[in-house]
């Protein structure tokens, strides 16, 4: 048998800290992006009880897994047990403990038993310790960060973009956070509203009533190469898509009081070791013209009063897609490496600092213009590869060389091969507080292989 504990204390109360577990969102929140879990049913609440169906996958082998919840007696907090492989035996207590300074402790207490026994033991103690690491680090900034703005409460925002990768881990920290969502997508329904960006189509009656905006559609950039028609597409996506948007939301009967808009660190252009703010002045090429027209197609909210917030984003690491899910296969055989040179800047953010930054502009009401969504310490491709290598404990030192790549991918590889030092200099005024601030523990937050458990 197995036996696991974590505690840790929080800055809400047991009650809040209740209610968040409760709440739709909290379990995608704490399941981690190395793992490929996703919630089936859900037939109430956690402390209500009943039977939660899980779909698991591990590698090749997929399963479902039944969780039966039951209440604590005398306490805050539930239980969930299986009896089901790959376990003989599982048995999750969440406690939730007032504290006497108002705060709170969470305590995971867990008793595990593997098949395989001894010799699965060791292989499932680390796993155990990397889950609830992860877990209770994204509880701890998710609720610090929900504390420190009590006003922004209760609120309806509408989100475009929500399959992409920053959607799909924004909505539950919205709905965890007890905010009701609504998605802007190209098919109407349950908790969706419709717009047709393609070809200029979106009522602006049901985009009123709505509180905050996020605006993150856009066509992928790295979904193949760039010919003139995808580069048309790429520009008309965010430009045309944009525009759209802030002028039905001006024209809104009750427009929501902030728009916050996605662009990405393409604005800076390709600009070497320079240290780029938001002060900085634009640069050229496609990425760059396309990001000003992104940013430019705010203007009728902007005009109309909105409080409008445009994200440089920066690389953003998460293993569930983007950038860094697209070298991890290469880099777990050992075949990672520099590309072309290595010397170009990766500004690059963790996904949870994108989400946290995303609430904060949405909570703050003097955050406002270009803000950039990057991590404070930016580093060489040379060095983010060998960084990878080390939390990955594989070699890193196989280049790709530039021709190979402008070959392979044409004008597209001027996205590995270009860069530009972008610092988050309003971010940081504006007293956002970094989770994740520097690359080797963002890698290994993300990728499950924290050295804290």
């Amino acid at each position: 048998m197995i036996t696991y504990e974590r505690r840790t204390k929080l800055p809400v109360s047991a009650a809040e800290l209740a209610a968040w577990h409760d709440r739709e969102g909290c379990f995608e929140r704490l399941a981690p992006p190395w793992e490929q879990v996703h919630l089936v049913h859900r037939p109430g609440p956690p402390s209500a009880g009943g039977r939660w169906q899980l779909a698991v996958r591990k590698g090749p082998l997929r399963f479902n897994w039944l969780a039966e919840l039951s209440a604590l007696d005398g306490e805050r907090g539930f239980r969930d047990t299986t009896r089901q492989w790959p376990l003989n035996y599982w048995e999750h207590t969440h406690r939730f403990l007032d504290r006497p300074d108002g705060g709170s402790e969470l305590v995971d207490a867990l008793r595990t038993a593997p098949f395989g026994g001894a010799l699965a033991a060791p292989l499932v103690r680390q796993a155990v310790a990397q889950l609830f690491a992860w877990r209770h680090a994204v509880t701890a900034a998710d609720l610090a960060q929900q504390h420190r703005w009590p006003a922004f409460r209760g609120r309806r925002v509408l989100v475009s973009g929500a399959s992409g990768l920053v959607g799909r881990a924004l909505l539950p920290l919205l709905l965890a956070a007890g905010h009701e969502v609504v998605t802007l997508s190209r098919h109407s329904g349950r908790g969706r509203v419709g717009w047709d960006p393609a070809h200029g189509r979106l009522d602006p009656a049901v985009v009123t009533g709505f509180d905050a905006v996020v605006h993150l559609a856009g066509e992928p950039l790295a979904a193949g190469r760039w010919s003139a028609a995808r580069k048309e597409r790429i520009r008309q996506s965010r430009s045309a898509g944009t525009r759209l948007l802030a002028a039905a939301l001006a024209a809104a009967d009750r427009p929501p009081a902030v728009l916050v808009a996605a662009s990405a660190v393409g604005w800076y252009g390709d600009r070497g070791d320079q240290e780029l703010t938001e002060q900085s002045t634009p640069g050229s090429g496609f990425l760059a013209e396309v990001c000003r027209d992104w940013e430019a197609a705010c203007d009728p909210a902007r005009e109309a009063g909105l409080r409008v917030v445009n994200l440089r984003l920066g690389v953003v690491l998460s293993p569930a897609g983007g950038a860094l899910a697209k070298m991890l296969p290469a880099a777990r055989l050992g075949l990672g490496g520099p590309l072309g040179n290595g010397r170009q800047v990766v500004s690059w953010i963790a996904l949870d600092d994108v989400i946290g930054a995303i609430y904060h502009a949405l909570a703050d009401p003097t955050l406002s213009g270009p803000v950039n969504l990057t991590a404070p310490t930016p580093v060489t491709n040379r060095e983010f590869a060998l960084r990878l290598g080390q939390v990955l404990r594989r070699p890193a030192i196989l280049p790709a060389p530039a021709a190979a790549l402008r070959l392979a991918l044409g004008e597209m590889a001027d996205l590995l091969l270009g860069g530009q030092r972008v610092l988050p200099a309003a971010l940081q005024a504006a007293g956002y507080q970094f989770r994740l601030p520097d690359l080797e523990g963002a890698l290994r937050h993300v990728l499950g292989r924290r050295v804290d458990t």
